[in-house]
């Protein structure tokens, strides 16, 4: 049997020590990880046909990057939120369209990472599609960033219409030419969505939902996703025309910060 000198043992105990106490404090954070409410849902439960593209788990957001608290790509929402879509979605699939989500329940973490890179004047890698006519200093001002978000309560929903049968949709290519959101729906990056006028996140006054320089058959798209969500509960921000939130709020005063990950949502049906 092999035999270390007395430090060499007092060295291998200490490091066994460490470790368990690493492993301890892993298995403490797991289990004290803040979780949904027994009433959020993973939306594909509810609607497994909604397509779903999760922006802010991507680089190709306004940000440029992954953004903090999205773990997997998957639509979290209050269940009143959740059944509402599901019946917006069963009245759309006979007219040829299907609902697309870019965003759900966000977490407040996720927020303050849009803060914090709203501060940073200097990091604009993404200005040239998402908010070419906005200088930076305005973003807070102009009601584009703010500290808190509607999506953090659970019931608020950033989405589009999709033509089927859907496309497909390459990804996005970091440091790939950069297209105005607004330009013509075949410069811009291509979506397989409907043409609303201008792409999703787009920080312009084009984007307002009802802007009268959005006419013809741009403007019947928005009006389509308008009155198909209107008539089921939810309301528009009149700001973006991908925004809806439902109502009456479960947690219209409270603002979640549990991660956007299937484990958020550990044994919930």
């Amino acid at each position: 049997m092999t035999r270390f000198p007395a430090a060499l043992r007092g060295l291998v105990t200490a490091i066994a020590a460490l470790l368990a106490l690493t492993a301890g404090s892993a298995t403490a954070r797991a289990a004290t990880a803040p979780k949904a409410p027994r009433d959020f849902v993973a939306l594909r439960v509810v609607d497994p046909t909604i397509i779903q593209e999760m922006r802010y788990l991507t680089p190709h957001n306004f940000v440029g990057e992954p953004i903090d608290g999205y773990e997997q790509p998957v639509c979290i929402l209050t269940r009143p939120a959740a059944d509402a879509l599901h019946r917006a979605q069963i009245a759309l699939l006979p007219q040829g369209y299907s609902l697309k989500v870019y965003d759900c329940y966000r977490p407040q973490r996720a927020v303050d990472h849009f803060v914090r890179w709203a501060e940073d004047l200097d990091d604009q890698a993404m200005k040239g599609e998402f908010y070419p006519n906005v200088d930076k200093t305005r973003l807070f001002a102009d009601g584009y960033i703010a500290e808190k978000s509607g999506h953090s309560r659970g019931s608020t929903v950033d989405l589009t219409l999709v033509r089927l049968p859907a496309k497909p949709t390459r990804p996005y290519r970091p440091g790939e030419p950069l297209v105005p959101c607004y330009a013509p729906q075949d410069e811009r990056f291509p979506d397989n969505s409907v043409d609303m006028g201008t792409g999703f996140d787009c920080f312009d006054t084009l984007a307002h939902t009802l802007d009268p320089r959005i006419q013809g058959e741009q403007r019947a798209n928005r009006l389509l996703l308008k009155g198909t969500l209107e008539s089921l509960g939810f309301v528009n921000l009149a700001e973006e025309w991908w925004h809806f939130t439902y109502k009456p709020e479960p947690y219209p005063d409270t603002y979640f910060d549990f991660p956007v990950s299937r484990k958020s949502l550990a044994g919930k049906p």
